[in-house]
């Protein structure tokens, strides 16, 4: 093959879920088959990077200061569902059993990879939580042992002496999943399946 198709192969081999094969396979596909495709994809490409951000409130994807979500005023802003990535707050969203507003964390402690609190979204969380009118925050991490972590410190470090509820997800999620691969069914069992949290 090409230099330039061997460069191409190896970016799209860089997203997530892609091995050689998928990233040669589609690299194939928008060179040879459908080459029709390349153009619409590459103006995507470029608008999204340059429009697309974070929300400066929750961290969510947004075009302008504020997302979709925290600009909608239907929202209970009295609910917060504290979630590692965009992608958990979209299955969340797709589920319909939520109606109050997110925080995005970015990810989730861990000392092992040199992720601490200063590498995540959680500065933000207490300025929320002292200006809006929040009586419960939803831990909706990854049942695993840095999710848990997270939901520890979260608890003790910005909680601890609030008069708020935090409730952790886990019904119907296995032990050691996350919500992105869960079916409809099953986050909104996790949703209205929370438990209070005891740290």
């Amino acid at each position: 093959m090409t230099p330039s198709f061997d460069h191409l192969v190896k970016q799209l081999k860089k997203l997530p879920g892609l091995g050689f094969r998928s990233a040669e396979r589609i690299a194939l596909h928008l060179l040879v088959e459908q080459q029709d495709v390349m153009p619409g994809l590459l103006e995507a490409l470029e608008s999204a990077s340059k429009q697309v951000g974070r929300c400066e409130r929750c961290g969510n994807l947004a075009e302008e200061s504020l997302c979709s979500v925290c600009e909608d005023q239907r929202r209970d802003d009295s609910l917060l569902c504290v979630v590692e990535q965009v992608p958990d707050l979209m299955a969340i969203e797709s589920s319909g059993s939520y109606r109050g507003l997110y925080h995005v964390l970015h990810g989730k402690l861990s000392p092992i990879k040199g992720i601490g609190p200063d590498q995540l979204n959680l500065n933000s969380i207490e300025k929320r939580l002292e200006e809006s009118p929040i009586s419960e925050v939803v831990l909706a991490l990854s049942n695993d042992i840095e999710g848990e972590a997270t939901c520890h410190y979260i608890s003790e470090t910005m909680l601890d002496g609030r008069p708020i509820k935090t409730s952790r997800i886990g019904f119907g999620l296995p032990s050691g999943g996350g919500i992105l691969y869960a079916d409809q069914i099953t986050v909104k069992s996790a949703i209205d399946g929370r438990r209070d949290y005891d740290s």
